[in-house]
């Protein structure tokens, strides 16, 4: 056998069926997406077996583009996780056949509670296509597989369909990146969109301050107390007047200074930058590097211009900016 052209056979068939799916889709496919963006309650993925693996792929989909949805399996739904269902939902139903035995056990119960069904099935003269309000019908031949019964192509086509539908409800419900992170915290775009600088800096006990007047062994003993490789000074009402950083210090010793001989206000800088604690922390990440030598720790200020922290390069890296 030639592996590679079987290969490319699969493939070839797979998106035959795809296009033929795109090409035969009529009025039906619009009112199914028009139907669950009305959706008072929520979209009930049913399927089983591969389909139902699709199913359960297709409402991941959904949720986290902003659909609510869930995945029933047809056997659990016999025996209590029907209770799931609403009248205000909408079940959408997977089965290549339409005809799986545990899909059409559950049919006459769910039109008891008064959701409505909407099918994706290969079959439109199927018992699910019958008792379902709309029926979306993938076109399938034949499957990828050399014996016709693997499910390849209908999955595929059923998977896409999914896709497409949840994208267009994605569209329709105006959902932004910032919605997109808000349902992905975890991730780097959640991270990069939701979180500020408040977030990833150094406050409360850990924020390294001095005051004007206190004296250079002090400053010395708060950097290196606090660990950032700076000190904010700050005056009695906590506003900023300078930062001394580690460079600072390298700077005045290259110079010949006593430096203990020297105050807080020579050696500091008087006009250094600074980042607002509600700033988002990837803009502050961006501030940070576009300097031609990147800036490593900024004091962060609320919006009182009151000292409240420090925020430093690696404070963002640890975060995952």
């Amino acid at each position: 056998m030639d592996i590679l052209e079987e290969l490319r056979r699969v493939i070839r068939l797979e998106v035959r069926v795809l296009i033929h799916m795109e090409e035969s889709m009529d009025s039906r496919f619009e009112e199914a997406v028009r139907m669950l963006q009305a959706c008072q309650g929520k979209v009930i993925l049913m399927g089983v077996g591969k389909s139902g693996l699709i199913a359960n792929k297709i409402s991941a989909t959904m949720v986290s583009t902003g659909t609510p949805a869930v995945f029933l399996h047809g056997s659990e739904g016999m025996h209590g996780d029907i209770g799931i269902v609403t009248q205000e939902d909408i079940v959408l139903a997977v089965g290549k056949s339409g005809e799986s035995e545990e899909l059409l056990a559950l049919l006459p119960f769910i039109r008891k509670i008064g959701a409505r069904i909407i099918s994706i099935t290969a079959k439109a003269e199927s018992t699910l296509a019958r008792g379902s309000d709309l029926v979306l019908i993938t076109p399938i031949e034949e499957e990828a597989c050399p014996l016709n019964m693997a499910p390849t192509c209908s999955t595929t086509a059923a998977l896409v369909l999914g896709d497409a539908i949840a994208m267009a409800l994605m569209k329709l419900r105006n959902f932004q990146p910032d919605d997109f992170a808000l349902f992905h915290p975890g991730g780097q775009l959640g991270k990069r969109l939701l979180l500020t600088v408040a977030d990833c800096m150094r406050g409360g006990e850990a924020n390294p301050v001095v005051d004007l007047s206190q004296s250079i062994r002090t400053m010395l003993c708060e950097m290196t107390s606090k660990r950032a490789g700076a000190v904010s000074v700050i005056d009695d009402q906590q506003s900023l007047l300078g930062l001394i950083t580690d460079f600072d210090i390298r700077c005045a010793l290259e110079d010949g200074q006593d430096l203990f001989a020297m105050t807080i206000a020579e050696v500091m800088n008087a006009k250094p930058s600074w980042v607002y604690a509600d700033e988002k922390a990837v803009n502050t990440l961006a501030l940070m590097e576009k300097r031609e030598k990147p800036i490593s720790v900024l004091p962060v200020l609320d919006r009182q211009e009151k000292v409240v922290g420090m925020i430093h390069l690696h404070d963002l890296i640890a975060r995952g900016i």
